[in-house]
């Protein structure tokens, strides 16, 4: 058997952890029937005011966590007037506040601890889109889980991730929080992710209950502008923005939360057509639904209701059953009720629902099981979470340009002294390397101790193998002039190589961090040019969020990498990666456009009438002053090794309807170092009722080949690959001819045809 690299060994060990106990499957199945008889029982003791409470969700101080002394939170749960709370990390006040629940409270209900778990708690991983470019689902599902066993030690029992909205506008900040343009890709990291929040049994003490986040439609706002409006085609709304929302109901996930974004005129909050007649009745999803952060209170604001009592009756009456932050189902449900606008059936589906949640969770029966002080102090900031870290960040890392060769550094390199210059070489402010979304280290500064920035690894790393290394920090806002950018200049006068260290600051990268243009901030791409001119050889290493436009590097730098946000051991992955510890495998999970002006730019396009051949060609879908093809297209990536891909071979030409089709191809690594590519497989419908997609990607598979070696990669489609929603809103496959891509990406490959009969 061949031998497992550590971080596959870790990722193997942490799903054995979870999916080693299948009788555990079948005594799920048996509590089923007996919470449903504890809820009936508990809900007919309850008054109007209590249950109003169980959908009532607290917000409180992220850092310090609610001041009991000063607040009247303990009042207001001993009153039975709260369900959950939300955002706290007081780990102490947490088991007063359950204490206070419990034993103080006339029913004695615990409340949920709910809280942003994005891309690790106290081990802070790549970002999600990060995590994504690897196409390592079984690496994203092992990180989710440390993620959830950290959360869940600490006290949490409930994360508000994952989000799954695809998008198609990089302008949108809370695009690192998904898995990028393509709605199958995201489908399948949507299942991965809630396996690893929530493994096999949601009462364990070591998962957390998910939430599927934003439904829907929230990645398709106007402008890529935060909050703002949605008005989107009902053909796109179902082929592109729900399948990894139901791949998620499909999965298993225990909640749903609503958007802030109207959808076609109606707050999602009060949609019945998204969260009855979709969710509930159309997918038969049995979960609780919690607004977003008073989402229920801001439909007033949107002009579609005109008080509390009037939200809280559209928003409760649609299926939203748990009022994030807001207390407009406090202030108004009551009355709502009152005034027959709500049924007590209403109420009590929505309530029944939360105290669902909570046995599930085993709150009932145990209400401190996350509250373990022995536990959390042996489950926190482990050192192999970190070894899993470093591996997956490095396994994200996306390598877009390699020209002569010039990576990875080596004893055979020419170089003897190698410069590290820009605002990231060894950052300690703005939360750089991470994100906005790490809340749970408290302290919303950067925690510089914690992370190992790029100066920290490499500068030992290269050294180690010879190097003469310097680093050098450069003056990058506002009142920065020509002359600052000289001592970069200096600094690359005196090396052989030069690494540039650009991108995003951390805290750009997240909610309410939406931007006008792509364009490297800061005027970074002039500090590119600056080091240019002592004609060096040079590496441009990105710390982005999003895709990002820097046309003079993608003409003028010979090597691109792109590092994202990676979390705790960036320095560590990094220097993995620019040494050839680890060959990279990273492919684009979005497209990146030449300039912000080509946005909406993705690859799943529809085809126009006129598609341009050529830059200028008049009377064609295009401009006059650029071509419309992106920079870097989805899929892509490149290897420090080569691959070839040849037989491409059907296992028929015509397949009827209930038939599978097998797709094979050969894959062979041409180069002299092991790499892993990530093969994937396309389709195109040639001629359906409606316009379809220029390509749909309907499989890959990550292989790892030692040089020379070849692999037979099969993938197999059935007639629900080749599926579309047709305008009579029925999901079927036409008859005719079909094209099939495979490849190392979206724009490139083999090809051929089949007819589906």
């Amino acid at each position: 058997m061949k031998q497992l690299s550590t971080g596959n060994r870790l990722i193997f060990v942490l799903l054995l952890s979870i999916f080693s106990f299948p009788h555990l499957l079948q005594a799920q199945k048996t509590s089923v029937q007996n919470i449903d008889r504890r809820v009936e029982e508990l809900l007919v003791k309850m008054t109007v005011e209590e249950k109003i409470g169980q959908l009532n969700q607290i917000a409180s101080d992220i850092n310090t966590g609610t001041d009991l002394k000063k607040d009247d939170l303990l009042g207001q749960i001993r009153a039975g007037q709260v369900g959950s709370v939300l955002s706290h990390i007081n780990f102490e006040n947490k088991i007063l506040i359950q204490k206070t629940a419990v034993k103080e409270s006339r029913l004695g209900i615990p409340v949920l601890f709910g809280f942003d778990v994005i891309h690790g708690y106290k081990t802070i991983f790549p970002i999600p889109l990060a995590q994504a470019a690897s196409w390592n689902l079984g690496a994203i599902e092992a990180a989710e889980h440390i993620a959830a066993m950290e959360a869940a030690a600490d006290g949490q029992n409930w994360t508000f991730s994952p989000m799954v909205d695809v998008t198609h506008d990089p302008r949108w900040g809370r695009i690192m929080e998904g898995a990028g343009e393509d709605p199958w890709l995201g489908s399948r990291i949507a299942e991965a992710r809630v396996r690893g929040f929530q493994g096999a049994d949601l009462s364990a003490d070591n998962t957390l209950a998910a939430c599927a986040k934003h439904f829907a439609g929230y990645g398709f706002i106007e402008g890529g502008r935060e909050y703002n409006s949605v008005d989107i085609s009902d053909q796109r709304l179902h082929e592109s923005v729900l399948p990894p929302f139901k791949a998620a109901a499909d999965a298993g996930v225990a909640t749903f939360m609503c958007a802030f974004n109207t959808l076609n005129g109606v707050p999602t909050t009060m949609s019945k057509y998204l969260l009855t007649d979709i969710l509930r009745d159309g997918w038969g999803w049995p979960g609780m639904v919690v607004s977003d952060w008073n989402s229920i209170g801001e439909t007033l604001i949107h002009g579609t209701a005109i008080d509390d009592a009037d939200a809280s009756a559209k928003c409760l009456s649609a299926g939203c059953d748990m009022d994030m932050a807001g207390r407009t189902y406090q202030r108004g449900l009551k009355t709502a009720l009152q005034q027959g606008r709500v049924t007590d059936q209403q109420l009590d589906a929505a309530v029944r629902r939360v105290l669902r949640l909570k046995f599930m969770l085993g709150l009932m029966d145990d209400p401190f099981r996350y509250l373990n002080p022995q536990r959390r102090e042996q489950m926190l900031e482990r050192p192999e979470y970190r070894q899993a870290a470093r591996a997956l960040a490095a396994e994200s890392m996306v390598l877009l340009k390699n020209g002569g060769g010039l990576l990875p550094l080596d004893k055979d390199s020419p170089f003897k002294k190698i410069a590290l210059i820009g605002p990231y070489a060894n950052s300690i402010g703005h939360k750089d390397y991470m994100s906005f979304w790490t809340l749970g280290l408290g302290n919303p500064a950067y925690d510089s101790t914690k992370v190992v920035t790029p100066a920290q690894a490499l500068v030992p790393a290269l050294e180690e193998m010879g190097f003469e290394v310097t680093y050098t920090e450069v003056c990058l806002d506002a009142t920065c002039t020509e002359k600052d950018l000289s001592v970069a200049l200096q600094a690359a006068r005196a090396a052989d190589l030069v690494i540039a260290l650009v991108g995003e600051q951390g805290l750009n990268c997240g909610e309410s961090r939406s931007v006008s243009t792509l364009e490297l901030p800061r005027s970074q791409e002039k500090l590119l040019q600056v080091v240019a001119r002592n004609n060096k050889p040079s590496v441009v290493v990105l710390f982005n969020s999003r895709p990002l436009v820097f046309p003079w590097a993608l003409e003028n730098v010979p090597a691109i990498l792109v590092a994202w946000q990676p979390g705790y051991e960036t320095g560590n992955a990094l220097a993995d990666i620019l040494t050839g510890a680890v060959n990279p495998s990273g492919k684009l999970p979005v497209t990146f456009p030449r300039r912000t002006g080509q946005i909406p730019m993705y690859y799943n396009h529809l085809n126009t009438g006129r598609p341009q051949e050529f830059l200028g060609q008049m009377w064609t879908s295009g401009y006059l002053d650029l071509e419309n093809s992106p920079a870097f297209p989805f899929g892509f990536g490149l290897s420090y090794t080569t691959f070839a891909y040849s037989g491409l071979q059907l296992s028929k030409p015509a397949v009827d309807m209930d038939e599978t089709l097998e797709v094979s191809v050969r894959v062979t690594n041409t180069g002299k170092l092991a790499g892993q590519e990530v093969v994937q497989l396309y389709v195109r419908d040639l001629a359906a009722d409606i316009s379809r997609p220029v390509r749909e990607l309907k499989g890959f598979e990550k292989i790892t080949l030692a040089p020379g070696a070849s692999r037979t990669v099969v993938f197999k489609l059935t007639q629900a690959d080749l599926a579309y929603r047709n305008p009579e809103g029925r999901f079927k496959a036409d008859p005719g001819m079909f094209q099939v891509f495979v490849g190392g990406s979206s724009a490139d490959g083999l090809t051929t045809r089949f007819e589906l009969r």
